[in-house]
């Protein structure tokens, strides 16, 4: 049964591109039509979620943050015995491979999925695993929608919370997403964009798709990450933040502190930065918001500063 629809369409919702229709997908190197990209039923993605996977954006033929991005990737390889089976030329070679051949160069998403590979059984053992492991890379025209920069984001707090190092590490960005899916179920129900999810103490960890920040007296705050992602954005917009001579503190906090906050904002590789209008129902801020963008004054500032970064660090074809 499907869950039920919400006023809302989510923080990921993406402006619509009929060329996605006819985008070729590759799949552990071959390039496939979109409906005709397939993977086994026997797949370790597919039987129980064991595998790693990476969003990547790509702007003026370039990708944001790669080497970073790869790191991740290869880390979480490592934690899960994964042989990608590839250098890291090689995949980053794919990777442009595909994005020529769908002669795409700006406002694309790219997700890059490693999974074990192949079971002789659907069965969890590792060992039962046959072959190397599965690599897909799907590019897709994707931008996001501007009515969700306009109004900015409604968050709901969930009562799902985030797993400690000692259930599972949450640096690990693992196929297995149903702890973030079920907190999105329960935003969704309550007709919010995106769930704000708390750590096993009550203190403020991430959302369930993206990370959060508040801005307070001119400080920024994120989470001290012991339960979130190692995100990509959040390092950046930290990075840039600190370069520029922000004060940018990783550290506890609580609602008291989100509710109070100047302003708030969201990261991901999707979209950048997108400003929090609300959570749980109580609006963020007082400043004048603009009719095409709710960001305030800080957040444009620190936008502005991480996009700079980006394209400092982007990478094209070597």
């Amino acid at each position: 049964m499907q869950a039920a629809s919400s006023s809302s369409a989510g923080s990921q919702d993406y402006v619509d591109d009929p060329r996605n229709d006819a985008a070729l997908i590759s799949v552990n190197g071959v390039l496939a039509p979109r409906a005709e990209a397939k993977v086994s039923v026997f797949d370790s993605g597919f039987v129980l979620g064991d595998g790693v996977w990476e969003g990547l954006r790509l702007n003026d033929g370039r990708i944001a943050f790669l080497d970073q991005h790869f790191d991740r990737l290869w880390d979480g390889a490592k934690m899960l015995r994964i042989d990608i089976g590839l250098s890291r030329a090689a995949l980053a070679e794919r990777l442009f491979d595909v994005i020529e051949a769908n002669a795409m160069r700006d406002g694309v998403h790219i997700r890059l999925m490693v999974t074990r590979g192949v079971k002789r059984s659907p069965y969890q053992d590792p060992r039962l695993t046959v072959g190397a492991a599965t690599i897909v890379i799907i590019p897709e025209w994707k931008r996001p929608r501007p009515e969700m920069l306009a109004r900015g984001l409604d968050l709901f707090t969930v009562h799902v919370r985030r797993t400690g190092p000692a259930e599972q590490d949450q640096k690990l960005n693992s196929h297995s997403k149903l702890n973030c899916v079920l907190a999105c179920i329960q935003a969704m129900e309550a007709g919010a964009d995106e769930a704000l999810m708390l750590d096993d103490r009550g203190f403020v960890a991430t959302c369930n798709s993206t990370h959060f920040f508040i801005l307070r007296r001119g400080e920024l705050w994120t989470s001290g990450g012991g339960y979130c992602l190692g995100g990509i954005t959040r390092d950046a917009v930290l990075r840039a933040a600190r370069r520029a001579g922000l004060v940018a503190r990783e550290k506890d906090f609580s609602l008291f502190d989100v509710y109070g906050a100047d302003e708030a904002f969201c990261t991901g590789t999707f979209a950048g930065l997108t400003p929090v209008a609300k959570v749980d129902g109580r609006p963020i801020g007082d400043y004048p918001r603009e009719a095409s963008d709710a960001s305030g004054p800080l957040t444009k500032q620190l936008r502005a500063l991480y996009k700079a970064l980006e394209a400092e660090e982007a990478r094209g074809r070597a």
